[in-house]
């Protein structure tokens, strides 16, 4: 099934709702980072929530997501826009242990709960939009969940999934989003608890194959959920020797300067997508030149 994400309003507009199928998503930033199984998961689920949240964006709006729990795992890190587009990393991709009580792969552990979930919104004003809550659980979802409800004052429901291959590939990446607009009443709030206490985890739906589509109608009910629109997700990285090195003017005349003469050159490497950048002498004295200009 091809990755993408439906949104969707439900009880005549009283609840607003997005779902996604993101395997290829995930299974790309998985391949690029190397990560291992349990890292994979908690790259993936936070990488599927931000994708979910950069499509309530608009134009050429984008968000960071940056989790920290100060667990093994380190820093998770997430940009997506309201194209679709996401990217991740987490800053220990070989994390990984034993399943948890439940089964589960045990992301709690390795997010750890000494820390926050923070979201940063660039919307084209001067000021970025920022907001931050600890975390409460490490499982993400109930964190996206906390985050929604004490930062953006949106009652919200949020499930993220990933399953994963012996081979450490991705067999299937999920997610809703469930949010309560103003004059969502009892009835509607006890409906949608019992729908989500009754379903099967979102990634075990995903690896039924059930679309996003369906995914809604099993936590809303289909006769109830109006579908507004359907687009791509994808994990794409906006990274290019161009804007590296545009990067490297920045730093100035002297600092180009010693990278020639100690290095003989530069290399970096794109956080996100592990892309290797390779600057010769030459053309650092040509930034060099650029950098006096």
């Amino acid at each position: 099934m091809k990755d993408y994400l439906v949104k969707s309003t439900a009880f005549e507009g009283k609840v607003r709702a997005y779902a996604l199928v993101a395997t290829d998503m995930v299974n790309e930033a998985v391949r690029r980072q190397g990560t291992w199984p349990t890292a994979s998961a908690a790259l993936g689920r936070t990488m599927m929530a931000s994708a979910m949240m950069g499509m309530m964006l608009k134009g050429e709006e984008k968000l960071t997501v940056k989790v920290e729990g100060g667990g093994p795992i380190g820093a998770i890190v997430t940009d997506s826009n309201a194209k679709g587009e996401t990217r991740g990393y987490v800053s220990n991709p070989q994390t990984h242990f034993d399943l948890n009580d439940n089964g589960k792969l045990d992301v709690a552990r390795a997010v750890g709960t000494d820390g926050a979930l923070s979201v940063v919104k660039d919307l084209g004003m001067k000021e970025p939009f920022t907001g931050s809550v600890p975390i409460v659980s490490g499982e993400l979802g109930e964190d996206f969940t906390y985050y929604f409800a004490n930062s953006e004052q949106t009652p919200s429901a949020v499930g993220v999934g990933v399953l994963v291959n012996p081979d450490n590939t991705i067999k299937a990446a999920g997610g809703f989003i469930i949010q309560l607009m103003p004059g969502a009443d009892d009835d509607v709030i006890s409906e949608i608890e019992k729908r989500l206490s009754s379903i099967p985890p979102i990634s075990k739906l995903v690896e039924l194959g059930m679309p996003p589509e369906e995914i809604l109608y099993s936590v809303l009910g289909e006769e109830t959920v109006s579908i507004l629109e359907t687009s791509p997700v994808e994990f794409k990285c906006t990274c290019s020797k161009d804007r590296i090195g545009k990067a490297i003017i920045s730093l100035g005349q002297d600092e180009i300067k010693a990278m020639i003469e100690e290095d003989g050159g530069a290399e970096t490497v794109c956080h996100f997508c592990n892309e290797d950048y390779q600057f010769s002498s030459d053309e650092l004295l040509e930034l060099k030149e650029q950098a006096a200009e």
